[in-house]
């Protein structure tokens, strides 16, 4: 499979996306920004934004991050996997503990 060739996400990831495309959309309008503002200040078409503002899988993260830091939310992209409770669960898993040796006897007990 080529890197043009785009997987189908499931229910689950699509609504995940279209509630992100909602919420960058709200925090556009709260700002009383318009598409065009926003687009030209993350240097992207008004195609993209809309792309974006429904959630398109097809948008690559750069044009998303773009978009959060002309609307001032830039921070918000290092709140992704931040909190990775499973991979600490994972890496935990593997720890391997050392045991301690066992006390050895002095060589001249009872002497």
């Amino acid at each position: 499979m080529d890197n043009m060739t785009s997987k189908t996400l499931l229910p689950l990831h699509r609504r995940m996306l279209l509630e992100m495309g909602e919420n960058i959309k709200m925090a556009r309008l709260r700002r009383r920004l318009t598409t065009t503002q926003v687009a030209e200040r993350a240097n992207i078409t008004r195609t993209t934004l809309y792309a974006i503002e429904r959630g398109a899988e097809t948008v690559s993260m750069g044009a998303y991050f773009s978009v959060l830091v002309a609307l001032r939310l830039e921070h918000d992209i290092l709140l992704l996997a931040k909190d990775d409770e499973f991979g600490r669960k994972l890496q935990d898993a593997e720890l391997v503990v050392k045991k301690r040796a066992p006390k050895r006897k002095a060589e001249h007990e009872g002497k």
